[in-house]
């Protein structure tokens, strides 16, 4: 049975609309079938929350009087960018704070503004007969300025590749801490529950979707920047009203040696339409796949080890070349289910109706890499890394205590430190949140420098 949009946002404000999240479709379409779920279930859910570095907001902070016309701006020591009108400015979430590069960058501002937090504004000028001023030094909050409009240029990748490090040295990467000789794995994404797999071919997602963005509501651009359909990389280019957000779902994330980033929460409700619709919503994690790649080499040459499906990644293990490989995720799975359930909470009481896009994404793009007509010069050579790290014999050695603390109002569960545990001591329970078990802890400290959120502190 087809549906209109128009018919389930009248069930919508009925009450009487029928809501599950994408695990629950899983299950459904499981025990009843494909046709019972078109026929039956109304609206899918889905979350995921992670880094999404191409992330930041544009602020207008009104005029000053006299007034000014910014050259340069910082927030919070963190560098703005100025080039729009004279009092508007960009922040991106992986521009690093000058005072406290890899630990404080674009991405904690944003978050410390949603909190409502006193954020320190210093600017200067180059000054003008109509703009006067040439510094400013001052303070505000959120609600001391006009608009702060989150603006993400690519979010919500519809899966992201899973990493290792083959070279003899610890790499410190955009995924996370990978240790040397395959000694763990990192991933990204939320797998079934990621809104991107779940309409696939963009039937339901396009300009105009509203969305469920950091906590309030958001809506959909256009494709986000790199958007790769035609290899399963799709994207999407979103924004929203800092004002209606959380920032349990906007969090400031640094990763040791690599730079600051955004942890954002998506979730996009998908409307069964057709049969179509309900198959794609179904998807599980056992038929969802990702790349393995290994990041001990350049990328010119980085090569692909295997396919690997989100059943597996999300096993806490995978199997490279017969060897088992502790894998752990630099998303947030307790956090994607969060936000599914909430965004299904809203329409069931009727506080988010859908709205069917003015244009659909494309599905056919390719990603070109840079052109470049330079010669070629790395800062590192790959073939000359070197490297003492402990080994499991090693480890035997080191005091048997614990040596860490873990500030539970920092962490958001994601688990990237449980991969580089190798007693583990660090894992995700059975509601995928992050739990110690002290006895197991020998202390060596490879979860230290690890924790995107700086959760973990050495005693």
């Amino acid at each position: 049975m087809l549906k209109t949009y128009n018919e389930i946002n009248e069930k919508i404000k009925n009450g009487d609309v029928v809501v599950v999240t994408a695990e629950e479709m899983i299950k459904f379409v499981e025990d009843r079938s494909i046709k019972v779920a078109a026929d039956e279930i109304d609206i899918v859910t889905t979350g995921t929350f992670g880094p999404m570095c191409s992330s930041g907001a544009f602020l207008n902070f009104g005029h000053s009087d006299p007034p000014v016309k910014f050259d340069e701006l910082f927030l919070n020591d963190v560098m703005a960018y100025h080039g729009n009108a004279a009092v508007d400015c960009y922040i991106g979430s992986t521009r690093m704070s000058d005072k406290k590069p890899f630990e404080y960058g674009g991405g904690h501002v944003i978050e410390d503004l949603v909190s409502g937090k006193l954020i320190r504004l210093k600017g200067n000028s180059y000054t003008t007969d109509c703009y006067p001023l040439a510094e400013v030094d001052t303070e505000f909050t959120i609600e001391d300025i006009n608009q702060a409009i989150l603006c993400n240029p690519r979010n919500a990748y519809q899966r992201y590749v899973c990493a290792v490090n083959s070279s003899n040295k610890t790499l410190y990467t955009y995924m996370g801490k990978l240790l040397p000789h395959f000694g763990n794995a990192h991933y990204a994404g939320a797998g079934c529950l990621n809104p991107l797999s779940n309409d696939p071919d963009y039937e339901t997602i396009g300009i105009g979707t509203r969305i469920f963005l950091g906590g309030g509501i958001g809506y959909i651009m256009g494709e986000g920047t790199q958007h790769n359909p035609t290899n399963r990389f799709g994207a999407l280019f979103v924004k929203g009203d800092m004002k209606q957000m959380s920032p349990e779902y906007l969090r400031g994330v640094a990763y040791e040696k690599y730079g600051t980033s955004l942890s954002v929460g998506v979730g996009i409700p998908i409307p069964i339409l057709n049969e179509g619709l309900a198959r794609k919503t179904a998807v599980n994690d056992e038929i969802l796949l990702t790349e393995v790649l290994d990041y001990g080499k350049p990328k010119r040459d980085k090569p692909e080890l295997k396919q690997v499906s989100y059943m597996e990644l999300k096993s806490g293990h995978i199997e490279l070349d017969g060897k088992k490989i502790k894998c752990s995720s630099l998303s947030s799975l307790f956090y994607a289910r969060k936000i599914a359930e909430t965004l299904k909470k809203w329409i069931e009481d009727g506080k988010f109706f859908l709205n069917p896009p003015a244009e659909t994404l494309p599905t056919k793009t390719v990603v070109k890499p840079m052109k470049q007509t330079s010669k070629l010069k790395f800062l590192k050579d790959f073939k000359q890394n070197t490297l003492t790290y402990l080994d499991n014999s090693d480890l035997k050695t080191v005091a048997k205590n614990q040596r860490f603390i873990i500030d539970e109002d920092k962490c958001i569960n994601c688990g990237a430190c449980v991969s580089l545990c190798p007693t583990n001591a660090l894992y995700l329970d059975k509601d995928d949140r992050l739990a110690f078990y002290y006895e197991k802890c020998i202390g060596c400290l490879l979860c230290l420098d690890s924790c995107p959120r700086l959760a973990i502190k050495e005693l």
